[in-house]
Parts: structure tokens; sequence; C-alpha cells
């Protein structure tokens, strides 16, 4: 692999890559979607497209590239590992009604060998292996057993939806060994297999029945996380060790002495409030700033389990101007570290309310609390477990 290759470059080579293949260039990024969509942030490439997949005409055509920030909250609990972020960015392809499934795996594997230096022998796909609704994808099988590719059959694992109902698929995924010594098992038999890239034949739609309908054209959607992908051909153990992660590697351990896991959680989620912020949300108890709230407040937990002196006001000026760049966001870093230092007030009085409830005689005691009454104290009193726990005298 090009170890060489900076973040940068890795987008640079990815969307010429595309554009020499005709595909024209979707510009502008926000987590926010459109007035009136029922998803709080956009939370992949084809979000934003799926109007033109549903068959609307695009206006720069049938093949198009991009690169769109995303923000999941469904990976949370997962934040902390290798892997996982709650902001970032995703590289995608598109094909509009145009070239079909097999010539996307193509140009795909063509990218990742060719243009990334990748190693076909540490490859590994996965292909949809057919259900009672729907067959196999024999297309997709067809083209990686020409190109001597493993190929791992599945059902649940290889079809894609971005919902119960809406626009769906089978899907191809493209995973990279990152074991030492040769290549064993398969993704599903593996951790050590790690998915990079995506690509979905969306052709169906489902309806409220569960029945599978046509779309009005066969599309294929591909994305692969780029900070994922950074990490892996710069040869790092993390997302968090790539060279978007440099300043934040090199500026928070000295402030805070943290676990490993902890201090990727507590840069994934500053991280991620900052670019919640630069896209113009604010804290709230509800909609996309409960979920700014929900972050500023994990972190402030992990930050405060071991020492409540920890402050927001002790973080550097340069990693809030360095997100702000990386995610092309013009928002004064004033602005940004405000916002979370008022929201850090706000929780420090939430905790001060917090301890006055927990020495009520139905919290004290030797007895560990129930279930129900740390349900009771988030629900009720917006106290999360860990600061509970933390705070409840022993």
């Amino acid at each position: 692999m090009n170890t060489r290759l900076t973040t940068e470059e890795i987008v640079r080579t990815f969307v010429e890559y595309y554009e020499d293949r005709g595909h024209r260039r979707v510009t502008g990024s926000t987590l926010l979607p459109p007035p009136g969509d029922p998803v709080l942030f956009t939370t992949s490439g084809m979000h934003p497209l799926t109007p033109y997949l549903e068959g609307r005409p695009h206006p720069l055509g049938r093949r198009l590239v991009n690169v769109q920030r995303c923000l999941r909250t469904t990976d949370l609990d997962e934040v902390g590992d290798t892997t996982h972020l709650t902001v970032f960015e995703m590289l995608g392809s598109w094909s509009l009604g145009d070239y079909e499934g097999p010539q996307s795996l193509d140009w795909g594997y063509g990218l990742l060998t060719d243009g990334f230096g990748i190693d076909p022998r540490l490859l590994h796909v996965t292909v949809f292996g057919g259900d009672e609704q729907t067959g196999p994808d024999t297309d997709s099988l067809d083209l990686w057993q020409d190109r001597g590719v493993p190929v791992e059959l599945t059902t649940e694992d290889n079809w894609w939806s971005n919902g119960p109902t809406g626009p769906c698929g089978p899907d191809s995924e493209i995973f990279l060994w990152t074991g030492d010594g040769p290549p064993r098992s398969t993704p599903t038999g593996d951790d050590r297999w790690v998915e990079i890239w995506n690509h979905v034949m969306m052709r169906h739609r489902r309806l409220d029945d569960g029945s599978l309908v046509p779309l009005p054209q066969r599309n294929v959607d591909t994305g692969l996380g780029l900070e994922r992908l950074s990490s892996l051909l710069q040869g790092r153990r993390s997302v968090f060790e790539c060279d978007v992660f440099d300043p934040w590697r090199r500026l928070l351990p000295p402030l805070w002495r943290l676990d490993e896991p902890s201090l990727r959680l507590v840069g994934d989620h500053l991280r991620s409030s900052v670019v919640v912020i630069g896209d113009g949300v604010r804290p709230s108890n509800t909609g996309q700033g409960y979920v700014l709230r929900r972050l500023v407040r994990r972190l402030l937990t992990v930050l405060w389990r071991d020492d409540s002196s920890r402050t927001l006001g002790d973080l550097p000026d340069e990693l809030v101007r360095h997100t702000l760049d990386r995610f092309r966001q013009r928002l004064d870093p004033g602005v940004v570290r405000e916002v979370l230092l008022d929201e850090e007030r706000r929780f420090v009085r939430l905790l001060e309310r917090g301890r006055q409830v927990l020495s009520r005689p139905r919290f004290r005691g030797p007895d560990r609390l129930s279930e129900e009454d740390l349900h009771y104290l988030h629900d009720t009193h917006g106290l999360p477990r860990d600061l509970v726990l933390g705070l409840r005298p022993r």
C-alpha cells in the first residue's frame, strides 16, 4: 500500500479517477438535511441524492461523485474502538440509471489496486446470496470471480436499505485484511477483515407491506469512509491515527491523561461537536440540538470521571481552527468555544441538582441503585448513568 498518501491526496485521487470516467462532482456538503426531511442529520453520501435515485433528473447528469460529511448516532456506543467516528467524511460515486453494478465494482477494484496501490491478495468481498424475495447477485459474483477476489455470500449483511421502506437493493462490500501474516477466514469470521467500500445496486423500493417493487431506474450507489480509508492506506492501527487527527494526537494527551478508548471518545465527540456547531446547530433539549448536547455531555462525563476540575476552556484553539478548516466551515473559533463553555456551565448546574437528588433517602444506603432508579434519574433529571454512579456517595 502507498502509505505516503495524505488524506487530501486520497480525496483528489478518488474524485479525479471518477471525473476521468465521466462523473461530475457534486459540491456543497452539510450535516443538515433539507427542510421537511424527517432525518436529523445527513447519515450517508446518498441521503441528499434520494430524489434522484428515485428518478428525478439530476442537473449534473447521471454519473456523480462527491465528498459528503456525515453524522451517525447509531454508532455512538462503538466510538472509542479503532474504526468508528460520529462525524466523518464519505467518498461516493453514483450511477443514476446509467451503468450497472459490475462496471462499478470493476472501477472500484481498479482504483483500490492501481490508484491506491493495495495488494489484491489482501482483498475479500461479500455478495448478496439471495432470499425468499430476491435471487442471488450473480452479476457481482461473476465479476469478482473473474478478478480472482475471494467471495463470501451472505443475506442480511449484503442487503442495503435506508429504513423499513424506500429505496434498497443488494450490495457488495469490499474488505481489506489488517492482520499480521497472510489473510485467513472470511469477513464474517474474522474482524481483522475491515470493510472499506460498499457498492449498492439500488434497484428496488420496499413498500409498507414489506413487498418490493422496481425503482424507475437501476442505480448504483457507492460509499467509503474517508478517515477509515486514510488510516488503512497510511498503515495506521485506527482511524484516530490517520493524518487528519495529527493535531489531536499531539495536543490532547498532554492536556488530559486518559486511557486510549476514553481519549478517542473525547477527541471524536469534541471534533464532532465543533462540526455540528459549525453547521449552525446549538444545544437544546430536542432534535439536532439534543444530539449536540448529548455529545458534549457525554465527553464531559468521561473527562470528569477521574478529575472534576477539567474544563473545555483548556481546549486549544488550534484544534477548533483545524476542524473548522478541515470541514470548510466559516465560523469564528471563539463562537465555538463559547457554545461549548456555555453547555459545560449548564451541565455543571445540572450535576449540582443531581447531587441534591442523590442525597434523598430513596438513593442513600449501601444497596446498588436499581435499573428503575437509573432510568428515573436519567429521564426525570437528565443525569447519565456514568455520572450518577460517580456522584453517588460510597
